[in-house]
């Protein structure tokens, strides 16, 4: 089946429909950037209020942290959380309402074959374990291992030029030559007519912020440290790797991946586990994308979803992340298990870049006084990053939690 979701948002007695026929990442808010844009009358509706991923026929909805709240049938999501959405919910955002319908459409020869599980070659698709800004996440059985694989599908639009497509390839076997216990190998890479797909180790435990939501969204200091020093040790890895990845024309020293987050920090185990094992995910993607020129594709979700953890000195010059970026967006994940809020508070009527830029961090013992002395000194120190981050290799820090819990 192939389809087509239509937005319609009500504002007042205003009412204007968005078609999408293909993946579309849409922010929803006042912001002249938004691609969803909601009139500066509305204002219970934040700037940049809450994103919608879509994947005909497939809708998600994040919140982007607004005060106001994002609500889906009447109930209240979570700040910075996603919530699938099925054809006839109700999003409220404020004094504005957005209906989301699934249409099917039929080709010239009237087919409707199901595409909700696409064909990939040596695989079994199996199911959805969950969508994004960068793409459609499935779990499939490799045919002649069946080994279980969570495989991400990145579309592009077709008009990707050979050299782009090259730099992606090459950057991908960049990350697939990265062996450690806690990054989320890469096993397999490939193209189809509509995007990339790369197949992951799978991994069963599910992401951190789900890992959070089992202890409440406040982790205790005994168990958040042991999970950001696993973090750590594989950031240390890559940060000073020398590979020889096959395919590529040389070396490549120190791979950055510059988006993580708690939903990139994977549970290698089933849920339930008092000192999980976990791994980090999508590793160096963000540069792939970048090189790919699909950074317009991507970077719009990330700017919006993952601002809370970007430091100030990569939002100034994204192109040239260092490893810094990484051990300072580890630190946020810390502070963000400890204390269930973010190291910046993000007020709904600012745009959160400018917050990221211009606003301090908050004192991690200001959002949980029960953090003890000596990690929250180590934390604070970790979180500077005006005028530079001051903490800058994953080494460092380590050692620091190490003395400091």
């Amino acid at each position: 089946m192939t389809a087509r979701v239509t937005v319609v948002v009500a504002a007042g007695a205003a009412r204007t429909s968005y078609v999408y026929r293909a993946a579309a990442t849409c922010e929803v808010g006042r912001a002249d950037g938004c691609a969803i844009r909601v009139g500066d009358r509305h204002r219970s509706v934040s700037r940049r209020h809450c994103r919608l991923d879509i994947d005909p026929p497939h809708v998600r909805l994040r919140d982007l942290g607004s005060s106001y709240g994002t609500h889906v049938n009447g109930r209240r999501l979570d700040r910075l959380t996603e919530h699938p959405v099925a054809p006839g919910d109700e999003i409220r955002i404020g004094d504005v309402r957005l209906r989301i319908t699934v249409e099917e459409e039929r080709g010239p020869d009237g087919d409707t074959r199901d595409e909700a599980h696409p064909e990939f070659d040596g695989y079994e698709v199996l199911g959805e374990l969950g969508r994004g800004s960068q793409g459609v996440v499935r779990l499939a059985r490799h045919l002649d291992t069946g080994d279980l694989v969570a495989l991400k599908h990145v579309p592009f639009d077709g008009m990707l030029g050979e050299s782009a497509r090259f730099a992606f390839r090459r950057e991908v076997e960049s990350i697939r030559a990265l062996r450690h216990p806690h990054i989320v190998g890469v096993r397999d890479s490939g193209e189809r007519p509509d995007g990339f797909f790369l197949a992951y180790a799978y991994c069963p435990g599910g992401t951190l912020e789900q890992f959070a939501a089992r202890h409440g969204g406040r982790v205790p200091p005994g168990e958040a440290v042991p999970v950001v020093r696993q973090v750590l040790s594989a950031l240390d890895h890559a940060h000073r790797a020398v590979l020889r990845p096959e395919g590529a024309a040389g070396v490549v020293r120190g791979l950055v991946h510059r988006d993580v987050k708690p939903a990139n920090i994977l549970l290698a185990e089933p849920a339930g586990q008092r000192w999980p094992r976990v791994r980090l995910a999508d590793f160096g993607l963000a540069k792939a994308f970048e090189l790919a020129g699909l950074s317009g594709h991507t970077r719009t979700g990330a700017m919006g979803g993952t601002i809370p953890f970007t430091p100030r000195t990569q939002l100034l010059r994204f192109k040239y992340a260092g490893p810094e970026v990484d051990v300072w967006a580890t630190a946020a994940c810390l502070y963000w298990l400890l204390t269930g809020a973010t190291p910046r508070d993000f007020p709904p009527d600012r745009d959160p870049v400018a917050v990221a830029l211009r606003e301090p961090v908050v004192p991690v013992r200001e959002r949980e006084p029960a953090v003890p002395d000596r990690l929250a000194r180590v934390l604070d120190e970790a979180l500077v990053d005006t005028p530079d981050i001051t903490v800058r290799r994953a080494e460092e820090l380590a050692a620091a939690l190490r003395d400091a819990w």
